[in-house]
């Protein structure tokens, strides 16, 4: 395995593992498309396509892709760049299979997710169904303890798949809408082994840490009853938090959370299918900051059904919460599959065979964006912890 993130020089560190071990087969992973700002946006996927690109001048041994960012794009990723085949969804089992395949000299049509080159694009996604048949990796392998400090975090994931269904979200392109549970003491077992290599901040990636309840509420249970003295942050969905779990939650180390309030107007919240509402966000915040739990908000600007009066109640809204800090989106990134972008096709913003690799954003029609900006700046002018993507 190579982290790209970790070698100071990409092409040496790539050109070093690939000769020293002359791979049968080589797997790249693309975890982000571009960084999701309207602004200035920084189009990560052209720095993937280098180093395929790069990878395939030193070697002609097939290159598989996959990550979140290859299942959301996987035909129009595999079509741009110099790779052989990609999986779209989970590779965990699909990528082993693959592997047999290919050693035994047979065709890979029909694995679960793989795409291959040239081909009609896969049937059906690879998804795990049972968690439990997909073990957490041993933390060796993944971690270099070496490099572990005390502002070391390291992210878990304790579920996948998500059936909210938000308009704007990609999620269900990366693990389904079918959400997967692991059991919680392969959870907590794999959190004390991570403490045996000196980890002592976690960052939980679950979409949303609070739903089911009866699963937070387990798991923060089993947490504090392990005594894992661990501090850890999440990602919160305003609605269903109470009291308890929020208690919980706290005595289990929380010490932070990402609170995605993104609009303070019912409607447009209504239009991005959200469950929660404007007084939800209220009481979840109230609930928290209870607990001495640090919040850092976003907010997402530009939204179908968005209107001035939206946005200066939405920042006004913001301001009323006890927030540490917060991030204010202008613009929402547009992902194929999902219901903004069949309403961007039907306003004209985009066009019926734009593939929307490189990215592109939906401000509602009628809205400037430049006024947006000149309303947000008024307020961030004074609020050092509020800042603008």
């Amino acid at each position: 395995m190579l982290d790209l993130a970790s070698v100071a020089d990409m092409h040496a560190g790539i050109a070093q593992t690939i000769n020293g071990f002359t791979p049968q087969v080589i797997g790249i992973s693309i975890r982000n498309i571009d960084d999701q700002t309207m602004r200035d946006t920084h189009f990560l996927y052209e720095d993937d396509r280098d180093v395929i690109s790069f990878v395939r001048t030193l070697t002609d041994r097939p290159i598989v892709l996959g990550g979140a960012g290859y299942s959301m794009f996987p035909d129009a990723i595999l079509a741009d760049s110099q790779a052989d085949l990609g999986i779209e969804g989970e590779g965990e089992v699909a990528f082993v299979m693959l592997i047999e395949a290919l050693e035994r000299g047979v065709s890979p049509d029909g694995i679960p997710g793989v795409h291959v080159k040239g081909r009609s694009p896969a049937k059906n996604r690879a998804l795990i169904r049972n968690r439990e048949d997909s073990p957490l990796p041993d933390p060796d392998l993944v971690l270099d303890a070496s490099g572990i400090g005390p502002d070391t975090w390291v992210p878990v994931q304790t579920r996948r798949g998500c059936p909210l269904d938000c308009s704007y979200c990609s999620t269900a392109s990366i693990e389904g809408r079918i959400l997967r549970k692991r059991g919680v003491a392969s959870v907590v077992e794999w959190i004390s082994k991570l403490k045996e290599l000196g980890v002592h901040r976690l960052y939980f990636v679950d979409n949303t840490f609070n739903l089911p309840r009866s699963y937070a509420m387990e798991l923060c249970t089993a947490m504090s009853n392990a005594s894992l003295d661990v501090k850890w942050r999440c990602i919160l969905y305003p609605w269903r938090l109470d009291e308890e779990l929020a208690a919980a939650m706290a005595r289990a180390g929380c010490i932070e959370v990402s609170l995605g309030s993104e609009s303070a107007d019912n409607e447009v919240l209504r239009r991005m299918n959200k469950r929660f509402r404007r007084e939800d966000v209220t009481e979840a915040n109230r609930l928290l900051a209870e607990q001495g739990i640090r919040q850092m908000g976003f907010l997402m600007l530009g939204a179908p059904g968005e209107t001035h009066g939206s946005v200066e109640k939405t920042l006004a809204f913001a301001e009323s919460l006890r927030l540490d800090s917060l991030k204010v989106s202008i613009g929402i990134r547009i992902y194929p599959g999902t219901a903004l972008a069949d309403e961007a096709r039907k306003e004209g913003i985009i066009t019926p065979g734009d593939n929307l690799l490189k990215p592109r954003f939906y401000i509602t029609p009628g809205l400037d964006e430049e006024w947006i900006r000149q309303t947000v700046a008024q307020y961030t002018a004074t609020r050092p912890n509020w800042i603008t993507a």
